[in-house]
């Protein structure tokens, strides 16, 4: 029977059974799935925001490893948490954890809820997260549907509208509900993140011809993965000109705290100015922070891209001394490099400039 399109459906049961099949012979060994503990599934949920399965796995494990649950996630001391998280950016997301687990600690006796609707009113915890949570930790069948599901399922159903829109997440929602098992709907849920992340992957490369669902997807028929799924264009990023500073003391490096609100709030960094210094302003900008410099050294350029703004920094190496470490958390302070490397976390904004920075030390970061 030919189907209809351009609304999200639910699967048929025998469009479920191959899609359950296929993940049984084709899923990944990944840390969380085979201890999917609801603590282990959420550090995992909230890891894989934005970031690669293959990046998050060994953050994971030193993560669960160092805070083996959620009283420990919540008694951690800041600096060993943005430390764990270093290079992972979105810093909030860490915080935000830790939030949650204060909050569980003080409410819920240290455990997450089953049901979504409480797990929505932890801080960090959207609808997909929730949905995560419930159906994979808990076994509800609760869906689960972030960009990939998206994907997989506008291509499918041949949906052409915007997939950005909101109404659109909550029929594919509805369609997700109405499609999972009475039993272990958790594996449902991680079939088809598992199916976007290997096969219906994006920009127009889909896999199509080892997909469980082929002959039922309406882009695969029709040629359109190259197009499906539409979704609105983003506002333009903001650029913005820095020039970031290396302030080398003897065998020590200057950082700075950021303020407590804003872009990479209260994080440490290298420091850094609007605009692009040349070498007399960077010298009266080191200057007017503390530092004396004895020699000056330019750096290459480099680009780092935030969700809605770009840096475009230019750099300079100053070698000198610090007049005297910053007493608050505004001024610079030093590090060795143990510290840089073992306690403080700098935003991977800082990663060409401290990839420099520590060849000129004379270490690499260990792994």
């Amino acid at each position: 029977m030919e189907r209809s399109h351009g609304r999200f459906r639910p699967l048929t049961e025998d469009e479920r059974n191959a899609l359950l099949a296929w993940f049984a012979a084709e899923r990944r060994i990944l840390p969380w799935r085979e201890d999917p503990s609801p603590y282990r599934v959420w550090v995992s949920e909230i890891m894989l925001q934005q970031t690669r399965v293959d990046t998050v796995i060994p953050y994971f494990e030193r993560f669960v490893g160092t805070l083996p649950d959620i009283p420990a996630l919540a008694d951690a001391d800041e600096e060993v948490l943005l430390k764990l998280w270093e290079g992972l950016g979105y810093y909030s997301r860490v915080r935000n954890l830790q939030k949650a687990a204060r909050l569980l600690c003080a409410s819920y006796g240290g455990n997450l809820p089953a049901d979504a609707a409480s797990l929505l009113k932890m801080p960090g915890i959207g609808p997909y997260t929730a949905g995560a949570i419930s159906s994979i930790a808990f076994g509800h069948p609760e869906p689960a549907v972030d960009g990939n599901v998206l994907r997989v399922l506008a291509r499918f159903c041949g949906y052409e509208d915007d997939i950005r829109k909101p109404e659109a997440r909550k029929e594919a929602e509805d369609a997700v509900r109405a499609s999972m098992p009475a039993k272990d709907p958790g594996v449902f849920t991680q079939a088809l993140m598992e199916i976007g992340a290997l096969v219906c992957v994006p920009n127009g490369e889909a896999k199509c011809g080892c997909c469980p669902l082929r002959g039922s997807c309406y882009a695969e028929k029709e040629n359109k993965t190259d197009v499906l799924p539409f979704r609105s264009g983003l506002p333009e990023r903001r650029k913005e000109d820095r020039t970031v500073l290396i302030l080398l003391d003897g065998d020590k490096v200057c950082l700075r705290r950021r303020p407590p609100k804003g872009l990479l709030a209260g994080l440490n960094e290298l420091p850094n100015a609007f605009g692009t210094l040349d070498a007399d302003q960077a010298v009266a900008f080191a200057r007017k922070n503390g530092f004396d410099p004895v020699r000056t050294e330019i750096l290459p350029e480099a680009v780092h891209l935030f969700s809605h703004v770009e840096w475009h920094m230019t750099g300079w190496l100053m070698t000198g001394s610090l007049d005297e470490p910053a007493a608050g958390q505004d001024g610079l302070f030093p590090v060795t490099r143990a510290e840089l490397d073992g306690k403080y976390a700098v935003p991977s904004a800082f990663a060409a400039y401290l990839k420099i920075l520590r060849a000129r030390m004379g270490f690499e970061k260990q792994k």
